[in-house]
């Protein structure tokens, strides 16, 4: 009785420190961008607009984080958040749809996050529904660019403002471990 009882706290123990192991070689990447929507006059209507390059700094990253590319076993999406910064009173109400894709030189473009708006929440800030691609090869590159497509149910009749915070779970091997 006692062996199996020792035996079962060894277990427990591997595998309880193999999860907390796992957790040390997580970390988080931060990026943010900006684009602006000219007013518009139709609606029902999609239209996309790109994003500036984001440079990932990925080296940089990685090493501050004590790893690097090669030991890299997955990136994903983690969060991505949309703020109003002008027009100060602007709102999210004349979005229907939103879709976010990334793409980066050479590679194929994927869609990352979208949200379907149903109801005018007068909010300036909206959090869109991260889909859960494997991204580690765009985020391994020196740069890489949103596309935001939308579909408006609303005219707008002043440009906004937009900053996109993202954020993205790495998880790596740190120090070869």
């Amino acid at each position: 009785m006692k062996k199996t009882l020792l035996s079962f706290f060894i277990v427990f123990a591997m595998l309880t420190s193999c999860d907390v192991i796992d957790e040390l070689t997580k970390f988080d990447l931060d990026y943010q961008t900006n684009y602006s929507i000219a007013p518009t006059i139709l609606i029902d209507t999609p239209f996309s607009l790109d994003t500036p390059d984001i440079t990932t700094d990925s080296e940089s990253s990685f090493e501050n984080n004590n790893t690097h590319k090669d030991l890299i076993e997955s990136i994903k999406l983690k969060t991505i958040k949309m703020t109003i910064e002008s027009p100060e009173d602007g709102n999210f109400n004349f979005l229907k749809e939103i879709y976010v894709y990334i793409n980066a030189d050479g590679l194929e473009e994927t869609e990352i996050a979208n949200t379907v708006i149903h109801d005018n929440t007068n909010s300036n800030v909206i959090e869109l529904d991260v889909l859960g691609q494997e991204l580690k090869a765009y985020l391994k590159e020196d740069n890489f660019n949103l596309r935001i497509k939308t579909i408006t149910d609303e005219t707008i009749s002043e440009t906004h403002n937009i900053v996109v915070d993202t954020k993205f779970r790495v998880d790596a091997k740190i120090l070869g471990v």
